[in-house]
């Protein structure tokens, strides 16, 4: 029995090694990662989009070096398409950036590359948007239009350096420069003014929507006088704005108060105006008015307005030295420290300069940001509701 039992166990055993020594291995399923991009033409120095295609079976995501160039989607899994950006390039000259694509244990990068803007050498072109004939890249547009809620619609950096215009407000003229048309009736920007406008706002934070556009931040400057911390929170410190223009036509309906009276530049601050500058042409008169009013802070004093050419008053005569409707001017408008000096000039005559000392005015302190207007701010809300007024820049 002993003998049958130890014969049956090596049987058993022998049987068992040969059936596991039959049986095949199987193989080992690897799936090999696998994550390839296709490339990008070279960018023109519009705003402008191209599609990267994603090839790969990863979950995969996106960085980038650069505030110039979106994408759409950040990431996503398997095959697809990243849309690719870029604004409009504001400098005159090429410029890179690069977007890196990652998954799994892959990091892939991509060059954009974005060709200089153009220099037109001051030449401005009728067949070209306003974006293309002047550098609109830390600009956005308040406009009369309905933006749903029942306030004036805004057109944002983005949008403008990508071609925008609009045939009743805001385009290119035919001779290039740029129009801006105001009605009398329209939205405004919020409950707390009762004028319409088409004019540009600063923005220096150009498409980086990241920032705030209210604030002391890299989207506004400050006085050159505000304390060291705002100074270098801000992006910047003191301001010039310079404009060349020609007013086409202004109101010829309303109150005495308002008629022919619109805003061509402008200093804003957090809730106050360091100045509004006016242009204003009476019905029964050829030539019109130069003057700008300065608005310290609440508690900080009463407006001040300062006559540069001819009179603000609603009963003036023709300003022997006054500027007709299509005759091109320029203003500066320039702040250091506490200082404001307000420059206009035209060919042939010699500059007028009105300077105000602001040093009580209160925008010195901290929190004051500042930013610059440019454009038309209607100043007048009784005439007929298809009164307008007009102006074209050519330079700004």
């Amino acid at each position: 029995m002993k003998f049958l039992f130890k014969l049956s166990l090596v049987g058993i055993v022998f049987f068992t090694l040969q059936s596991c020594s039959s049986s095949e291995p199987e193989d080992e399923v690897i799936i090999e990662e696998q994550l390839a991009l296709s490339t990008l033409d070279v960018f023109s120095a519009d705003q402008e989009s191209q599609s990267v295609i994603v090839t790969s079976n990863l979950y995969w995501y996106t960085e980038l070096n650069v505030d110039w160039i979106a994408l759409s989607p950040r990431f996503g899994t398997g095959n697809g398409a990243i849309n690719v950006t870029v604004a409009s390039n504001p400098n005159f000259e090429e410029r890179t950036g690069t977007i890196t694509v990652i998954g799994g244990s892959y990091t892939r990068n991509i060059t954009v590359t974005q060709e200089a803007k153009v220099d037109n050498g001051g030449v401005l072109d009728p067949n070209k948007s306003p974006a293309q004939n002047f550098d609109l890249s830390t600009w956005k547009l308040n406009t009369p239009e309905n933006n749903g809620n029942g306030f004036s619609k805004t057109i944002s950096v983005s949008e403008i350096n990508g071609g925008y215009e609009n045939n009743n407000y805001f385009y290119t003229g035919s001779d290039g420069g740029l129009v801006f048309k105001c009605p009398v009736d329209g939205f405004k920007t919020s409950a707390n003014t009762s004028y319409t406008r088409v004019e540009l706002r600063e923005m220096l934070r150009g498409t980086d929507t990241s920032i705030p556009t209210q604030g002391v931040n890299k989207n506004n400057w400050v006085f050159g006088s505000s304390p060291a911390s705002d100074k270098t929170a801000a992006a910047g410190f003191d301001g010039e704005m310079n404009a060349t223009l020609a007013v086409n036509h202004v109101t010829t309906t309303g109150s005495s108060g308002q008629v022919g009276r619109v805003v061509i530049g402008q200093i804003h601050a957090n809730n106050d105006e360091p100045i509004r500058l006016y242009y204003r042409k009476l019905p029964n008169n050829s030539l019109g008015s130069i003057y700008f009013a300065h608005e310290p802070r609440d508690g900080f004093g009463s407006e001040q307005w300062y006559d540069m050419i001819g009179s603000r008053s609603n009963s003036v005569t023709n300003p022997s030295d006054g500027i007709a409707l299509d005759e091109k001017f320029s203003y500066q408008i320039k702040t250091v420290n506490n200082t404001l000096t307000v420059t206009i000039s035209r060919e042939g005559k010699p500059n007028v300069v009105e300077v105000v000392d602001m040093t009580n005015s209160g925008f010195d302190q901290s929190g004051q940001y500042q930013y610059f207007k440019a454009g038309l701010y209607q100043g007048n809300n009784s005439g007929s509701s298809d009164d307008y007024v007009q102006a074209t820049f050519y330079a700004l």
